[in-house]
């Protein structure tokens, strides 16, 4: 990744991961296991996290709308996708709410923990396009 990618993600309020995103760690994280399940699985994280609330779920849609309280204020719309019968992608969206034009860094870090846990929860698959 470029020196300029890196400062324009650090000098951002949001981020979010897909398939083919520039930055390894934030490219879509694919999970061995139901659409259903993975949403229940995002969902019972996100409410042992502390600051974290969910607001709304969409399981037709297979999307969630959460709030993060602390130790800022942002706000996370979770996407899980079903890809094959027992092959779930799940990606994140946050966006943090300051006056400032950046968050430092916040958005990514908030992303990053939150695979990292899903990760212990879930039987990752594999990682963008190189699943």
């Amino acid at each position: 990744m470029s020196v300029f990618a890196k400062l324009k993600d650090f000098f951002s309020t949001h981020q979010e991961t897909g398939e083919k995103h520039r930055n390894p760690d934030l490219k879509s994280h694919y999970y061995k296991t139901t659409n259903k399940n993975a949403l229940q699985a995002v969902k019972t994280m996100i409410e042992e996290t502390p600051g974290m609330t969910v607001t709304s779920i969409s399981e037709e849609r297979g999307e969630m709308s959460v709030n993060i309280d602390r130790p800022r204020k942002a706000f996370l719309i979770v996407t899980v996708i079903s890809v094959r019968p027992y092959e779930t992608a799940i990606d994140f969206t946050a966006s943090t709410n300051t006056a400032l034009p950046t968050d430092f860094g916040f958005s990514k870090k908030v992303i990053l923990e939150l695979y990292k846990k899903l990760d212990q929860k879930l039987t990752l698959v594999g990682t963008g396009s190189s699943r």
